[in-house]
């Protein structure tokens, strides 16, 4: 039987949980981590599909500095806006896994940073070809002190080490958005100097707040919630290489050099896909320290399965003649995020559900995909044909393990 403690909190004030769940205020109590039947709710599908806006943008803006020979500028960039967007989505999302009572102040301040990932969006052009922050700054921010009244909504519901550990949050966030605001200030020169403090600043806020209790965050709502937003992403990546290639055949109809890229295109894009979601990784994420580590390392996940999209582009524009850069760029701007999302795959979650033989399969493709970067032109193609293959091989050694045990 399910008891009180179970249930999520607005069915456990001693109201009846459909009276609950009909008034606009309710208390922001800790969800248990026991809670059965735990998935994304609709607000979170909603907020995840405006923060791919963003993503697009940091996208776009990558292909472009990549096609005009920019990557020293463009790639730095693109980190850091791809670490704003992806910072606020991990807050919210881990936030919500402990306190989504889903009244209409949870819902209107989840709003609001809707809305500043929208401004941050607006700012990313700026931020790629004048480093003017402002506005990607200003939306940022916008963001996280919503999440701020969060954390003091939290606190004031809760006693003891809860309460510390929200008001914790509250300082913390509040002091880096302080931060950010004094860095606007600097010179751009001094950029690349005062930009990592800020990151590592923010990263040390989760680690801080939660050393001596932690959040009720729940397992399989976390690993369902990156489960989705790589999703996403993923399907951001398709939309970016078909768009490339439609513009890129209205213009040129150079459908003998897009066709190949087209299919290498897709079979990585299916294969990072399959490889993803081979095991279920919820029952790993038991303590702070495992779950830490393995959603802060989705930042090079989701990182390199938006910038696969772009290199796609960028390989689109090479084909056609509007890239200005050569054969093995063009190829490298999509074998190198393929390689790194392989092999950052297998380092978090696939190399704890494989055995013997299977561990080395995914290190291997991400080699193998980085070699076929000398292709140039075939690149592409290649790198989806290993891609393909690996999901075949893993799928034939999973298969011989099971019989094995079977027998």
């Amino acid at each position: 039987m399910t008891s009180e403690a179970d249930l999520p909190p607005t069915a456990a004030a001693g109201t009846p949980a459909h009276l609950q769940h009909a008034r606009p205020v309710r208390r922001m109590a800790p969800r248990s981590r026991s809670e059965p039947h735990r998935t994304a709710t609709p607000l979170e599908l909603f907020f995840d599909l405006c923060f791919v806006v963003a993503v697009a943008q940091a996208g776009v803006q990558l292909a472009h500095a990549l096609a005009e020979g920019h990557a020293a500028t463009g790639v730095p960039r693109y980190l850091f806006v791809f670490f704003a967007i992806w910072w606020a989505w991990v807050n919210f999302t881990w936030f919500a896994s402990a306190y989504d009572v889903d009244d209409v102040p949870y819902r209107l301040t989840t709003l609001v940073q809707i809305t500043g990932v929208l401004v941050l969006a607006a700012g990313v052009p700026r931020m790629f070809q004048d480093q003017d922050l402002v506005l990607s700054v200003v939306g940022y921010v916008l963001m996280r002190f919503a999440m701020v009244t969060q954390w003091l909504r939290a606190a004031a519901c809760e006693t003891g080490a809860a309460r510390t550990v929200a008001l914790r949050y509250a300082l913390g966030i509040t002091l880096c958005q302080i931060g950010w605001g004094l860095i606007l200030l600097v010179p751009h020169a001094a950029y690349p100097y005062v930009i990592p403090l800020g990151i590592l600043a923010e990263l040390a806020v989760p680690v801080l707040a939660e050393r001596s209790a932690q959040t009720t965050w729940h397992p399989h709502h976390i690993a369902e919630r990156y489960g989705l937003f790589t999703l996403i992403v993923l399907g951001e990546t398709v939309a970016a290489a078909t768009l490339a290639v439609q513009t890129a055949l209205d213009e040129h109809e150079a459908i003998g050099d897009l066709l190949p890229i087209a299919a290498g295109g897709v079979l990585l894009c299916f294969a990072a896909w399959w490889i993803y979601f081979a095991e279920p990784v919820h029952g790993r994420l038991r303590s702070n320290r495992q779950a830490f580590l393995w959603g802060y390392g989705h930042y090079l996940v989701l990182g390199s399965a938006a910038a696969i999209g772009a290199g796609l582009e960028v390989t689109v524009e090479f084909s056609v003649h509007q890239a200005h850069i050569g054969a093995v760029a063009a190829a490298a701007a999509v074998t190198v995020p393929a390689a790194l999302y392989l092999f950052t795959v297998w380092l978090l979650q696939s190399r704890h559900f494989k055995q013997g033989a299977e561990q080395a399969v995914l290190p291997a493709a991400a080699v193998a995909v980085l070699a076929c970067t000398a292709l140039g032109r075939d690149a592409v193609l290649a790198a989806g044909l290993v891609a393909a293959a690996t999901v075949a091989a893993g799928i034939v050694l999973r298969a011989r393990r099971l019989n094995r045990r079977a027998a």
